[in-house]
């Protein structure tokens, strides 16, 4: 059995746009013939879908790298390339997908949304056949696919179960579970805590059944990282209520008080609003005390607690003494409460962030060698597919300098005619223009 994992961070890439192609009819008697490159096919998609099979993480626990296929380049006679596969990656219900360096929700694996395509491939370039004009009838130019987008992504499983069983380690949770439930769960006298959280469907005769989710004993420190408590605490975040399970015989030399205080105090500290969940005490193990259910902490747990609005069920796993009522109790107040699923909320959209970057460019002056210095993907990227020895090429890039701002950048700087401006393989002198002060006039002596 592969062992539980609900976290991993993996690296993601769509595919390539295939380039365009750039390529010109040769048939006999055409003397002439003209432009049939063809376009490039669209690279694939990296797509995350539910698998209601997987219920664990591990198939990513050591990372990886997930890669869709770069499109096919274009061909002559209009050849149009392949389109490339797109990938698939396959995640238990419930995983919530955060880019890894912000730690932002990109989108949560749960409820409706069993698909997600996370990166879109890059689109196709166009073939030179697309340029032609009455006056450039033979362009040597064709365009180049849309780069690919990559990410690094963080996975976070948070089980999605109505009721969550918390309370320290040995307290009984594992055998509740194995009690009420489908569940079967290892049950031994562990001194330190279950190490991987179970699920388990309650069945009622009469009432709405639901899901029960064994919550690893938590421990002082938890929400900090102390112990495992950190690592599975946000399994709790999206159940309807919660179930305090207490030793009140003590057997462990617990105080039933200070546990209920001190988890809630590790709830709260990794999330408020857990604990404003409803709660409802099973003050477990009255087997073992004297006088059973009569017994003085019992009633004692009831005076604090139940003013509060916090139920205390007094009951025993080993011989069944009140476990029925407390499960239709949770059956009746889960109706109250309604479904109300915790679903995280997207707080990142990769096209608009990854578009943002890839657009981003500095303008710096270098004053070592004199020059003004224009980077960036986006200028990167427009040299890429811009054809400078070509007169409508030459036109796009000024237009390029004055619309994206570059000019006014340029001059904020204190640029003046005859300095050089150098953008990767190219250099080129400032000029203004006389005529409208506003537009620049770039001398065409180009050097790569």
């Amino acid at each position: 059995m592969p062992a539980f994992v609900d976290r991993a961070r993996i690296f993601v890439r769509s595919g390539k746009g295939g380039d365009g192609h750039i390529s010109f009819r040769r048939e006999k008697f055409v003397a002439n013939g003209g432009p049939d490159g063809g376009d490039g096919g669209k690279g694939g998609d990296v797509i995350v879908v539910v698998d209601p099979g997987v219920n664990t993480l591990s198939d990513f626990h050591f990372g990886g790298k997930y890669k869709a296929e770069n499109g096919e380049d274009g061909g002559k006679r209009r050849c149009h390339g392949k389109q490339g596969k797109d990938i698939v990656i396959k995640v238990p219900e419930g995983t919530v997908i955060k880019d890894a360096a912000s730690g932002k929700v990109i989108v949560d694996m749960s409820k409706d949304t069993k698909e997600f395509v996370l990166l879109k491939g890059g689109k196709g370039g166009n073939g030179n056949m697309h340029y032609a004009t009455s006056t450039m009838q033979a362009p040597r130019y064709a365009q180049p696919g849309q780069p690919a987008k990559e990410l690094e992504i963080l996975l976070e499983l948070k089980m999605i179960a109505d009721v969550g069983l918390v309370g320290f380690p040995n307290v009984g949770k594992s055998t509740f579970l194995t009690k009420v439930s489908n569940a079967r769960p290892k049950v031994a006298n562990y001194h330190f805590t279950t190490l991987t959280p179970m699920l388990g469907v309650v069945s009622l005769n009469d009432a709405k059944g639901f899901v029960v989710a064994d919550i690893p004993g938590l421990i002082e420190g938890a929400a900090e990282g102390a112990g495992l408590g950190h690592e599975f605490l946000r399994h709790i975040e999206r159940t309807r209520m919660m179930i305090h399970v207490v030793d009140v015989a003590g057997t462990e030399g617990r105080d039933p008080f200070e546990d209920i205080e001190a988890i809630n105090n590790e709830l709260s500290k990794y999330n408020a609003d857990i604990t404003k969940k409803v709660q409802v005490i099973a003050a477990n193990k009255i087997d073992m005390l004297p006088d059973g259910e009569d017994s003085e902490i019992i009633g004692k747990l009831r005076d604090k607690y139940e003013p509060l609005g916090v139920k205390v069920f007094a009951t025993s796993t080993l011989t069944g003494k009140g476990i029925n009522e407390l499960l239709y109790y949770i059956s009746t107040e889960l109706d109250k409460i309604g479904d109300t699923t915790v679903v995280f909320e997207s707080e990142y959209d990769p096209e608009v962030e990854l578009k943002e970057e890839a657009e981003a460019f500095s303008v710096t002056y270098d004053s070592d060698e004199k020059e003004y210095v224009i980077e960036g993907p986006k200028i990167e990227k427009m040299l890429g597919y811009t054809n400078l020895d070509s007169e409508k090429g030459f036109a796009f890039f000024q237009n390029f300098l004055v619309e994206t701002g570059i000019l006014d950048q340029l001059e904020a700087l204190g640029i003046q005619e005859g300095d050089t401006v150098r953008m990767y393989g190219y250099s080129f002198d400032y000029y203004k223009n006389a005529d409208t002060n506003t537009e620049t006039e770039v001398d065409d002596e180009f050097n790569e």
